[in-house]
């Protein structure tokens, strides 16, 4: 099956946000789905800007401090509306993958003394399961070879450039750090490789 063949766009419609006017698609492919904010011409020069966000609903929903992931979604929005363009895609990968009711299983296992990592682990998950097959398929659908990445994640950029689509710029997604949020951004950068600033 090619990559086109595996995904399928199953909606579009008009998005209004306190961010600005944006198009909202849905899409499915090989047992996952996403979600696609795109906003202006992504076809003009230079490459558009592109955020791709992975799900925290304790983040992005209910405002967790133990984590920046709100703040970088909404710093994203910020920032393609500053340019009028640009496209934020939204993965379905709760935890980095693990799913939802086995990140609170390692928030319990953090309160006890783990990392972010070592819960992962101690819960027998990889530090990060998460793949990005599918943002790169929804980039190839709306026709983009080049993008200006926003992100901290060196994994996300090699995911991307290994689909064929060229990072032109990695724009850093860095927000100001909360107290809670410190060890969890620590762990990121020294365990993970992300590209943050020293916490």
């Amino acid at each position: 099956m090619s990559r086109a063949a595996s995904l399928k766009k199953v909606a579009e419609a008009n998005f209004p946000s306190r961010f600005g006017q944006f198009r909202i698609f849905g899409f499915r492919g090989r047992g996952e789905e996403a979600v696609a904010l795109k906003m202006g011409d992504l076809s003009a020069d230079p490459p558009p800007l592109v955020r791709i966000h992975s799900q925290c609903l304790t983040g992005d929903v209910f405002h967790s401090l133990r984590c920046d992931c709100r703040a970088q979604l909404e710093l994203a929005l910020e920032s393609i509306a500053r340019e009028s363009r640009g496209l934020l895609i939204y993965e379905h990968q709760e935890g980095r993958g693990i799913g939802l009711l086995n990140k609170l299983r390692a928030y319990q296992l953090q309160d006890n003394g783990a990392d972010t990592v070592e819960a992962n682990e101690r819960l027998g998950f990889q530090a990060d399961l998460r793949g990005y097959e599918l943002p790169a398929r929804i980039l190839q659908y709306f026709g983009l070879t080049a993008v200006r990445l926003m992100s901290n994640n060196p994994e996300k950029i090699q995911a991307l450039e290994r689909a064929g689509v060229r990072v032109a710029e990695r724009v850093p997604c860095l927000v100001t750090p909360v107290q809670p949020a410190r060890d969890y951004l620590r762990t990121k950068k020294e365990k993970l490789g992300h590209l943050l600033d020293p916490v």
